[in-house]
C-alpha cells in the first residue's frame, strides 16, 4: 500500500481513517454489546444528550430506508465501491486539507459499511434535543463524513493565488 500513496497528504490522510474507524468501530462495540444500550435503553448524559440505540436502514436521515436483503446488499455494495473511489482520490491527494478531509469521509463510509455488513443497518446512538427541537440520531462515522465533506467544500472554495496563473497557459 505504500508504493500506492504517492504523497505525505495521503499517508496522513490513511492513517487517520484507521484511526477515526478504530474509534467509531470501538464506541459502536462497548454501546452495543459492553451497554447493552439495546436493552437498558435510552441514557441521559446531559439535559440535551441521549444516548439511544437507533437502527438506520437507509443512509443519512433514514434516506432511501432498505427493509430486504436486496436493498442492504445494495447500499453495502455502494457503500464498497464509494469507499475504493476515495481510497483512490486519497492515494493521490497532494494537499493536506485534502487528504485529511478524504481520510474522515473514508472512516466514516467504512465504519456504516461494516455496521451494515455486519448488523445489516447502521447503528446510530447519539441524539442531541433542546425543548422540543431533537436533532436526528447519529453515531461517530457520521460525525467524521460530515466534518470530511466540510473540508473538502472548504478546500474546493478556498482562493489559492497560483491558480489563476496556472490556467493561462
Amino acid at each position: 500500500m505504500a508504493g500506492l500513496i504517492r504523497h505525505r497528504a495521503g499517508a496522513i490522510g490513511f492513517a487517520l481513517a484507521g484511526l477515526g474507524l478504530v474509534l467509531d468501530q470501538g464506541v459502536k462495540l462497548w454501546l452495543i454489546n459492553g451497554v447493552g444500550i439495546a436493552a437498558v435503553g435510552p441514557i441521559r448524559v446531559t439535559s440535551f444528550l441521549d444516548l439511544v440505540l437507533v437502527w438506520n436502514r437507509g443512509i443519512s436521515y433514514g434516506l432511501f430506508t432498505q427493509d430486504s436483503d436486496l436493498g442492504r446488499w445494495v447500499l453495502a455494495g455502494f457503500t464498497l465501491l464509494a469507499s475504493l473511489a476515495i481510497a483512490v482520490w486519497l492515494s493521490r491527494s497532494t494537499r493536506m486539507l485534502t487528504g485529511v478531509a478524504l481520510g474522515l469521509v473514508l472512516a466514516g463510509a467504512l465504519g456504516n459499511g461494516i455496521d451494515r455488513w455486519a448488523y445489516g443497518a447502521v447503528a446510530d446512538f447519539f441524539h442531541f434535543h433542546v425543548g422540543s427541537f431533537s436533532w436526528y440520531v447519529f453515531n461517530l462515522a457520521d460525525v467524521w463524513i460530515v466534518a470530511g465533506v466540510a473540508g473538502l467544500l472548504y478546500d474546493s472554495l478556498a482562493s489559492r493565488p497560483n491558480d489563476a496563473a496556472k490556467g493561462r497557459h
